[in-house]
């Protein structure tokens, strides 16, 4: 199948957008891409405003948009926000989290996500016992992204300790009755389960990758062995790293060794890798990450929310760490946010304006993303890429005004979710004139959250 798109503004790369691109697609690549077209062919569908390569949402946590205003008010901290998390997903059973997940990749797409990561730790029955299907969780994920019209990388995370404990002599505390359903008991057990997963869903907009949770709650011995499962399928791997300081000191008290030191030694750095958060990193922390090449996902909604801190956004940059975004826990689900959100955090720290160059912030929530979840032919408005695309229209109240030449940092520095008007992924249409193909999304987050929220 052959397509057509006369883009009256596309950004291709560099500080500035070019005007009246054709992009032609056929099957789920595009398939050639001409600017300085003034005039629209007339088999081409019309996209009014500036189109982008579909955005890339490289850390998500389907269940916990159900938190939405119900986790915001009030003092506390990240652990005591855990503990209300973990209520929610006591709730979760396969036919609830398919339909949560449904409508949350739905919004997903309503703000211009054509890839998103779901870093799925909820396996098993609460208690720990396995479904029939040991996989049954995730393979409602893999339909919940389809049905949604996403592409998934589903991070199958590893989770076996309840937390470090310099006073322990194995040094990590049991698992909490609440965190028993997240366990396979051991690395060993998790690799047989994520390999039979991988087999069965794989496939062409569906790729699984490999998580852990953080050292907290994987011991080093057996981060080894989710770093070597990875590495021998040639799979992405994400890591929670130094997201408070608390996770630091209990990490040094116990391993003598920063969290990202830990992973270091038991082979976890590379291209293929990507630390979330890392907000809480020393220098030498920094060089590892940069000399590996490594990818670093920051989450400023949800760093903000839960008062973990700022991340060293341009030092790592400089190191040569590569930067992406990810709205995390879902305070909001909104990229174009997260992105300025990393740069506005760093003039805030540094007293300089344009830390991060505007096509940089674009990069981290397109390109960027799509490498850190394992699909590099996406992100760009290229020949031979992905055809997934999105479009933001420039007439909004928040937009009224933008010409040729500040499309790019309007939309960036301006725009939200609520401004996207198409998308576009593997080349079919997905949102057309904001509203999504084929799901009430509104109708449907209202019930799916009222299921596993509701007294």
């Amino acid at each position: 199948m052959t397509a057509r798109y006369w883009c009256e503004r596309a950004w291709l790369g560099g500080p500035r957008a070019d005007t009246g691109v054709v992009i032609e697609v056929e099957g789920n690549r595009i398939d050639s891409v001409a600017a300085g077209v003034r005039t629209r062919p007339e088999d081409a569908v019309p996209l009014a405003g500036l189109t982008l390569p579909a955005l890339a949402n490289a850390h998500s946590h389907a269940f916990h948009r159900a938190l939405r205003g119900r986790t915001h008010c009030g003092r506390g901290n990240f652990w005591t926000w855990r503990d209300l998390m973990y209520r929610v997903a006591a709730r979760l059973d396969p036919d609830r989290y398919y339909r949560l997940a449904r409508a949350v990749f739905a919004e997903m797409a309503l703000a211009g996500i054509g890839t998103v990561g779901e870093f799925h730790y909820v396996h098993h029955r609460p208690g720990g016992g396995a479904y029939d299907d040991p996989n049954a969780m995730g393979a409602v994920l893999v339909a919940a992204a389809r049905d949604a019209g996403l592409r998934l990388t589903l991070l199958d995370t590893l989770y076996l300790h309840g937390g470090l404990d310099a006073d322990s002599s194995r040094g990590y505390r049991p698992l909490r009755p609440e965190q028993a359903r997240f366990s396979d008991g051991s690395a060993e057990c998790w690799a047989e389960r994520a390999e039979g997963l991988a087999a069965a869903v794989s496939g062409p907009a569906v790729k699984v990758g490999a998580a852990v949770h953080s050292v907290r709650a994987v011991d080093p011995a057996s981060i080894k062995v989710a770093v070597d499962w990875a590495r021998g399928r040639d799979a992405p791997l994400h890591f929670h790293a130094s997201e408070q300081p608390a996770e630091n000191e209990h990490c040094l008290a116990v391993h003598d060794r920063t969290p990202v030191e830990v992973i270091a030694e038991a082979g976890g750095l590379g291209p293929g890798t990507t630390l979330v958060h890392a907000t809480h990193i020393t220098d030498q922390d920094r060089a590892l990450i940069g000399e590996a090449g490594a990818h670093c996902c920051f989450c400023p909604t949800t760093e903000h929310d839960l008062a973990d801190g700022v991340g060293p956004a341009e030092a790592l940059a400089r190191a040569g760490a590569r930067l992406c975004v990810g709205s995390d826990s879902h305070a909001v689900i909104d990229l174009f946010a997260e992105a300025r959100m990393v740069e506005l955090d760093q003039r805030a720290a540094s007293g300089d304006r344009g830390v991060l160059g505007v096509e940089d912030l674009a990069a981290m929530a397109t390109a960027a993303g799509y490498r850190s979840l394992g699909w590099p032919e996406g992100g760009t408005l290229e020949a031979g890429a992905l055809a997934d695309f999105v479009t933001v229209g420039l007439d909004s109240v928040r937009l009224a005004g933008t010409d040729g030449d500040n499309a790019l940092a309007a939309v960036i520095f301006a725009a939200t979710a609520a401004d996207v008007r198409h998308l576009v992924v593997g080349g079919k249409a997905v949102v057309r004139k904001g509203r999504h193909t084929t799901i009430n999304v509104a109708t449907e987050l209202a019930s799916a959250v009222e299921e596993v929220t509701a007294p």
